[in-house]
């Protein structure tokens, strides 16, 4: 089971857009995936057309099993016109009891431990978090076997980015010490891009110039991703023929290339 975490330590650089997107889009392509919202603000749970409540709290916290947390997401809301092939598409919902599960909890192996029962029946298992860290990063952190960054290409944002590789690489000291694998890495994404501004074109040629191949293609601002949130649908789905689905469905494609590659380098 591979769980994928989408962190950056700056709000609004497209996490929630990112994470919805590729558990929508892996889901598509036939696997069995479980969308957890760890963020307080519930924009995961939202953005899949959801009411906000405490699924993450219940489940860590209050001890629920996950057949009582789990919602399941039609696969409307996700399916592309030219794509057959379903998986199944959960989702663990979120609200603002969430900022309390870290003075609930003192297991920094909590998240692990449950995600375990999920092995034999979950293929992925994706991860919106908040921006602000916590000892809750620290307990997703030692569950994360791959980790993107979304950013924006702005200066604020590249901080955040800094940030976040600064605790991966704590997260990863600290695993190697207790035996386990590092977490892996498969890159950054350059959200909201506008190529007609030197601010962004500047900053992702900077971007390129420093982390070379680490960086994904550039993702376009667009009010479809705006819209999408409103609808609780995926851009491809909502709006097919849009630049903005044919660039959603290129960062799925792009996730399955860099986890393809990972895996036979592993080999």
């Amino acid at each position: 089971m591979n769980v994928v975490t989408l962190l950056n330590e700056k709000g609004g650089v497209g996490k929630t857009a990112i994470s919805t997107h590729l558990a929508m889009g892996i889901a598509m392509r036939g696997f069995s995936v479980v969308l957890v919202d760890a963020d307080p603000q519930g924009h995961a749970t939202t953005s899949l057309g959801l009411e906000k409540s405490p699924g993450f709290y219940d489940l860590l916290v209050r001890g629920h099993h996950w057949k009582d947390v789990l919602k399941v997401i039609s696969p409307d809301v996700y399916q592309h016109e030219n794509m057959e092939q379903n998986g199944k598409l959960y989702l663990c919902p979120s609200n603002v009891e969430t900022r309390n599960i870290t003075n609930s909890v003192d297991d920094a192996f909590l998240v692990s431990k449950r995600l375990k029962e999920l092995r034999s029946g979950v293929d992925f298992v994706v991860f919106d978090t908040s921006p602000t860290p916590s000892l809750l990063h620290g307990s997703i952190y030692m569950a994360t076997s791959h980790m993107i960054c979304p950013t924006r290409l702005e200066t604020l944002s590249f901080d955040g980015l800094i940030e976040s590789f600064q605790h991966r690489q704590a997260s990863n000291d600290y695993r190697v010490s207790q035996g386990m694998k590092a977490i892996h890495s498969l890159g950054v994404v350059p959200t909201m891009y506008q190529s007609v501004t030197s601010e962004h074109t500047d900053n992702l040629r900077e971007l390129n110039d420093a982390l070379g191949l680490d960086v994904w293609p550039a993702i376009n601002g667009a009010i479809a991703w705006a819209e999408t949130t409103r609808v609780g649908k995926a851009v491809w789905a909502y709006a097919p023929k849009s630049k903005a689905a044919d660039q959603a469905l290129g960062m799925v494609g792009e996730f399955f290339r860099r986890l393809s590659q990972l895996e036979e380098g592993a080999v």
